[in-house]
């Protein structure tokens, strides 16, 4: 691989792999927020909301970090009050109980208004915040940090949306068309001390579990694994032990908790369950430092690859991609080579594509255990030399085209889906 290129893929994975408190959907609307108020410059007495269906399902049931609340406006209010936009996904971390109090107050009040942004991306905040006679308009669109829109009082302060449908490129490294082979030989060849900062993923990805782990959040998946009935009918393994320290994180996660992840491509539930079932794996079996940073950046960097192509948000639970990478990462610990990992792709793609995407929320921990189960049977097989055929469901010969099936199919396939899953949720009695 030549230097340029190797330099580009370092840029693309800082990028995409970056530090984020919270559920990534409702925090992008906080953030959005925070910009509208600094723009307008003193706090807002009214705040338009306008959300695309997905971020509107992502962010209905989730909890929103060191609040004990969910849903949206929380997070626009305390945004607005308290958020720092030059934070990014970490907007609200100077939250204090005197914020959190004002924010509660200022939805008390009712001046928070959300609706539905139809026609757009599926990334889409569009926040509208007004006192007096003074507004402040700010859009974030398509990557949950990027702000492609500031306006003021009819004064037009940013606009990269001319430039971006112009063809032209305004955001790093996200045209760098990535594929299997490259993700392999990156993550393989790549001097360690380039790559290692990856390590720092798994530094706070287990940090978030351990502090879950002294707690009760959300559906608690991770203590049911390791409880009673969980050690009895599923005894205590390298298999248990991914389950347990990968659904704790997102157990805190989901509930609220005021603990940072590391996410992937905008989510953190993709960022804890790319790397902590690799990370497990690696202590069970005690493997080398640099086999546990190739894995780590092995896994992240097939995340990013499949959601080049796939989107930021879709129909199709975001696990199933944050598991492939794991189970490539699993299969590279088992000692499998390239050939083996392509195969336990394909396994992963014969078995769990399809899985919807019903929103942010606690049990999404339960579907993130069903990732990780299904990476371990699929690196499992493949070790054997067992995979999934290409006469067989969406799996062709090449492993770059049945990644193109199954983002496809969440991409395009599940656009029905997807709208019907928001119909269901938004239709619900309270």
């Amino acid at each position: 691989m030549d230097t340029i290129t190797k330099a580009r893929i370092i840029r693309l994975v800082h990028q995409e792999v970056i530090p984020a408190i919270g559920c990534t959907e409702p925090i992008a609307v906080a953030l959005a927020a925070a910009k509208a108020a600094e723009v307008l410059g003193r706090k807002p007495k009214r705040i338009e909301a306008h959300l695309s269906a997905n971020i509107l399902k992502n962010a209905m049931g989730v909890g929103i970090p060191g609040t004990g609340m969910a849903g949206l406006p929380i997070a626009i209010a305390l945004g607005s009050l308290i958020g720092k936009s030059a934070y990014g996904l970490e907007v609200l971390r100077d939250l204090t109980p005197e914020g959190l109090e004002e924010g509660k107050a200022m939805i008390q009040r009712k001046c928070i208004h959300i609706d539905l942004k139809e026609n757009v991306d599926k990334l889409y905040v569009e926040i509208v915040s007004r006192a007096g006679d003074d507004y402040a308009r700010v859009v974030i669109s398509h990557a949950h940090t990027h702000i492609e829109y500031v306006e003021k009082n009819g004064e037009v302060l940013l606009d990269l949306r001319v430039s971006e449908s112009s063809g032209e490129e305004t955001d790093g490294e996200r045209d760098l068309r990535l594929s299997f082979s490259m993700v392999y030989e990156f993550a393989m060849e790549t001097p360690l001390e380039e790559i290692r900062f990856i390590l720092e993923t798994a530094e706070l990805n287990k940090k978030a579990a351990q502090i879950s782990m002294k707690g009760n959040y959300g559906h608690t998946v991770s203590k049911t694994v390791s409880g009673t009935f969980g050690r009895k009918y599923m005894g205590d393994s390298a298999y248990t032990h991914m389950l347990i320290m990968t659904a704790a994180a997102c157990d805190a996660r989901m509930d609220g908790a005021m603990i940072p992840v590391m996410s992937n491509s905008g989510s953190g539930n993709q960022g804890i369950a790319a790397t902590l079932p690799v990370l497990s794996f690696a202590e069970d079996i005690q493997c080398s430092e640099e086999q546990l940073i190739r894995a780590l950046m092995l896994s992240h960097l097939m995340v990013i690859y499949i959601k080049q192509s796939l989107g930021r948000l879709s129909a199709l639970c975001g696990c199933v991609v944050a598991a492939t990478g794991a189970s490539c990462a699993i299969t590279y610990l088992m000692g499998g080579g390239k050939t083996r990992i392509s195969y336990a792709i394909k396994n992963m793609i014969g078995n769990i594509t399809g899985m919807i995407c019903d929103g942010a929320k606690p049990s999404c921990a339960m579907k993130v255990s069903s990732g990780v189960s299904t990476a371990m049977l699929s690196a499992l097989m493949a070790m054997e030399n067992k995979v999934v055929t290409p006469v067989e469901g969406i799996i062709d010969e090449d492993v770059d085209k049945s990644i193109a099936n199954l983002t496809a199919i969440g991409s395009k396939g599940m656009e029905e889906t997807d709208r019907l899953v928001l119909d269901i949720m938004t239709g619900k009695s309270k």
